[in-house]
């Protein structure tokens, strides 16, 4: 019979209790690894207590994997209440030895606020290098593929709040992770926040120490599937098209009546020492958004007002139409149709910083704000994790790369962006830096107004899976180029 070591962390809730156990009563479970900072007192069948600082540490992964002698180390990466379903660790090991995986993961009951759902996840992939990937709580590893992983890439690192990550990215180098659309347990989830207020938990200035960590583990990752890229860069291409003017906003919009006039009227405000326009793709609206377009461009020959002939177009759709009109200056620069500018040097700065390197795109930071303007936390997201040395490598492992974003429109009308309204920005971001250098601006140009009508404010959980598993695809498109770069030499 296959055994189980079981790595817990302990908690005064008697949600421990009715977590541990049913665990120790299996007679698969052959010891319980209890994960705790001192007020554990070791004493139940089956367990021993591990005190160290926290369950992410690469202390304790190491510490549990040196210890685990069961055939499989069955991670819980959460202290509320989780219970198995009918014979759930028989199905979690059978599948492990079936498939030969590294590691295999399951979809999951939740109950939230005292209502039980099926809580679907997504299929692993290359690109699934986020520090932030959705396993549930449980993470089923092969004992034998962890420590094979660690004796060929070395321990986990001396982190914090990294060490699982580490551990699973090690383990995918050589070994699959699978994941099993079974309902296999059930737990108790305690973050109830809508999809929109979670968003940007990972840019908080409280987590640097962290991101930090994160960043360091998945660029050794990068490193040892061979898509890490060094900081040497391709000089931007010379280009010997005219521009109408030095710089466009481009805004695509549908159905923003309420928002939009306040996107617009933000950039002709802007004072620059150069001539400007604001580009508007109008997709088809059908509230009073184009009757207001059509008012600002009539009061205003900056305003170009575009509604596209095509129906088939969504965010990128919009943005190659902007891009590709004989309206568009020499850089593209980026507004939602839900933002503003924060300030009337936010062209300026955005064309000075082009014009103060050899940058294919540039990047700005901005402040989350409600629609008074009053700031919300975390406030400002400045991505400073996006150096010169490894930011193109860091952002395989984040979910976004600043605002507003601004790009030369020789090269981008070369790459142009897929025709979708999620990650669209992301995939020429990550197209760009495969080769090119990317300019930063860390002070706040921009600000972004969080309200009901924005796309991302509760979205469903299969919107939130789709989402992520096109970034996911993404990632993973991305580290086959660079993979494919390193291979040939090119770089």
């Amino acid at each position: 019979m296959q055994t189980i070591t079981v790595l817990l962390p302990y908690s005064l809730h008697p949600a421990f209790r009715k977590t541990l156990e049913p665990l120790i009563a299996s007679p698969l479970v052959h010891s319980v690894l209890v994960a705790h900072d001192g007020s554990y007192a070791a004493g139940d069948p089956k367990c021993r207590g591990l005190r160290v600082p926290s369950l992410t540490s690469g202390r304790l992964v190491n510490e549990a994997v040196q210890i685990a002698t069961g055939d499989y180390l069955m991670c819980i990466t959460q202290s509320q209440e989780v219970s198995f379903g009918q014979a759930a660790l028989e199905r979690f090991a059978a599948v492990a030895a079936a498939t030969g995986a590294g590691m295999v993961y399951s979809d999951y009951f939740e109950v939230k606020q005292g209502v039980r759902t099926g809580h679907p996840l997504i299929d692993y992939q290359l690109g699934a290098v986020r520090d932030i990937f959705d396993f549930g709580a449980v993470q089923f590893y092969a004992t034998g593929a962890v420590k094979a992983a660690l004796k060929k890439h070395g321990e986990v690192p001396a982190v914090e709040r990294a060490g699982l990550y580490d551990l699973r990215l090690k383990v995918s180098v050589d070994r699959s992770i699978v994941h099993l659309p079974e309902l296999l347990y059930t737990k108790v989830e305690s973050d109830v926040r809508k999809s929109g207020e979670k968003l940007f938990d990972y840019v908080d200035p409280r987590n640097k120490a962290v991101q930090k960590e994160m960043e360091e583990v998945v660029t050794q990752h990068l490193k040892h599937i061979g898509a890490y890229l060094a900081p040497s860069f391709k000089p931007v291409p010379k280009s010997d098209e005219s521009f109408p003017v030095e710089a466009s906003v481009v805004i695509p919009v549908r159905n923003r009546e309420r928002t939009v006039g306040d996107a617009v009227r933000s950039v002709l405000r802007q004072k620059a020492k150069f001539d400007f326009n604001v580009i508007v793709v109008d997709n088809h609206s059908t509230d009073g958004t184009t009757k207001a377009l059509g008012d600002l461009a009539a009061q205003d020959k900056r305003v170009q007002h575009l509604i596209p002939q095509r129906e088939d177009l969504w965010i990128g759709g919009c943005w190659n139409e902007a891009v590709l009109s004989p309206h568009c200056g020499r850089y593209a620069v980026q507004l939602d149709s839900d933002d503003i500018y924060a300030n009337e040097q936010t062209l300026q700065k955005v064309v000075d910083t082009f014009r103060s390197g050899d940058y294919a795109m540039v990047i700005g930071s901005y402040t989350l704000v409600d629609m008074g303007l009053k700031e919300l936390p975390p406030g400002l997201i400045d991505h400073r994790e996006w150096t010169p040395e490894n930011g193109r490598n860091n952002a395989l492992r984040i979910n976004g790369l600043g605002a507003p974003r601004a790009f030369l429109t020789s090269l981008l009308r070369q790459v142009l962006l897929p025709n979708v309204s999620y990650g669209e920005d992301y995939a020429v971001a990550l197209r760009l830096s495969r080769e090119y250098q990317i300019g930063r601006i860390y002070d706040s140009i921009y600000l972004c107004r969080r309200w009901e009508g924005n796309t991302d404010a509760a979205l469903p959980i299969e919107k939130v899976n789709g989402n992520d598993l096109y970034k996911d695809r993404l990632r993973t498109i991305e580290i086959q180029a660079r993979q494919q770069l390193n291979k040939a030499g090119r770089l």
